[in-house]
């Protein structure tokens, strides 16, 4: 297949930058997305040009790394997939795609497609942890947790951090991934004693990184490649409330 790409280049996040066309001909339609550029930048290195910058590691949907946005849509046209989980058979042959970075103040352009997301580490180390020994571990059966709440946890520790809940956000909100962080320790046994200055240092954390606020449209969920539920945000709401209250 052929595909007409239109790929944002940017030398560093105080250069202006532009949309540049490419086009790529004899693709294999199960290549994966990431694969495809692959194949642009030997093309690019073997015409003694400039390869396009994008962060990846993993190619599993498990590392969150691979972010971007295509045709406007954080990671692609598929609903809960990566970008390295999106294979050209989603595209149609002879298709113009727009390839583009997560856009967001707090998510700053290094190159290309590379953003700056260490806001997110820094929101994880203003609380994102358990720091008390917590000792060896138990056996199973000993903890006192049911299944809805085990589900629970799971579901929001599945976040794997990859921003686009912020780049579809209008506002540039962090809500969605920092409620999933904040909830899926405290909703388990380790994580509560630590539950009231958690919750307060890692919005704090959150808004000093100039993320938007939330409003409720709920895009974030819908572009979120593992599906965290903004329920989680409503939960970090009322734990932020709750160790306001219990603090005075």
């Amino acid at each position: 297949m052929k595909l007409h790409l239109k790929i944002w280049r940017q030398e560093n996040k105080n250069a202006d930058g532009k949309l540049v066309d490419y086009t790529l001909e004899n693709l294999n339609p199960h290549m994966s997305f990431l694969e495809m550029l692959d194949t642009l930048n030997e093309k690019l290195i073997l015409a003694n040009d400039t390869p396009v910058e994008f962060d990846h590691d993993c190619r599993e949907g498990i590392c969150g790394q691979c972010g971007m946005m295509i045709n406007g849509i954080a990671h692609g046209p598929l609903k809960n997939t990566t970008t390295c989980q999106l294979h050209l058979r989603s595209f149609k042959d002879g298709e113009v795609v727009f390839i583009e970075p997560f856009r967001s103040e707090a998510f700053p352009v290094k190159k290309d497609l590379k953003v700056d997301r260490s806001a997110f580490d820094r929101i994880i180390s203003s609380g994102g942890f358990v720091s008390i020994n917590t000792g060896q571990a138990p056996e199973a059966l000993t903890i006192p947790v049911t299944h809805q709440v085990t589900e629970a946890a799971f579901d929001a520790a599945a976040c794997i951090g990859c921003g686009a809940c912020v780049a579809t956000c209008k506002n540039g909100s962090a809500a969605l991934f920092t409620s999933a962080k904040i909830n899926h320790m405290v909703l388990l046994p380790q994580g509560k004693e630590e539950r009231l200055t958690r919750v307060i240092d890692m919005v704090n954390q959150m808004d000093e990184e100039l993320f938007g606020h939330c409003s409720n449209t709920e895009a974030c969920e819908v572009e979120c490649p593992q599906g965290i539920s903004v329920l989680n945000i409503a939960r970090m709401n009322y734990e932020y409330n709750r160790a306001h209250l219990l603090k005075k």
